[in-house]
């Protein structure tokens, strides 16, 4: 099996991840993501067992709600994932505008995964409101709610117990950084 991926993200470093890895020291005891976004580094780091803990951090504070979510509610994020993709059918375009329109009132989790899941080139895109309004990508209907699973649960396992989520400023994590932790700075 390969590194699971459960939240599609432009600008992810996936496909960067086993090179990036090559340069974390051996034993790593904490990894600390300050620009977080689909934590791909955290994620290589831990199925490949580079780190023994993870710190995950990000302005966007919808994002953190979903990786709480993903981590200690495993079962729950994908249940409602698959609910949301499956309504959707026959009606996507239409179904979309109106998740994203509840997205923007609740900030609900499992809406923003659906969104990520759904949105031209997985771009994350506000208005001057703070509203959630990139477009759908209409040639695909979202990762299939069993795939998603897949990824929600096998992610939940690595970081399980392990990773610290928070959402504050950079500045302010880095303040907080340890001596022997090892913090990988991919700025947006």
């Amino acid at each position: 099996m390969s590194v699971p991926h459960p939240i599609p993200y432009q600008g992810s470093k996936r496909a960067l991840a086993p090179a990036i890895l090559s340069y974390l020291p051996p034993n790593t005891n904490r990894l600390v993501e300050p620009f977080a976004g689909s934590a791909a580094i955290s994620l290589a780091a831990a199925y490949h067992r580079k780190a023994s803990r993870f710190l995950l951090n990000d302005t966007n504070s919808a994002l953190m709600s979903l990786w709480r979510g993903i981590i200690n509610e495993p079962e729950s994020i994908a249940r409602e994932y698959r609910k949301l993709w499956e309504a959707q059918l026959g009606r996507e375009r239409e179904y979309y505008n109106l998740i994203r329109q509840r997205f923007n009132a609740m900030q609900r989790p499992d809406h923003f995964l659906y969104l990520l899941a759904r949105c031209v080139k997985a771009s994350v895109r506000y208005n001057s409101y703070g509203e959630f309004n990139q477009s759908p990508d209409n040639r695909r209907k979202g990762t299939n709610p069993v795939t998603m699973r897949a990824h929600i649960v096998r992610t939940a396992r690595l970081f399980a117990d392990r990773t610290q989520i928070i959402c504050k400023d950079y500045l302010d994590v880095l303040r907080d950084v340890k001596r022997d932790d090892v913090v990988y700075m991919d700025p947006p």
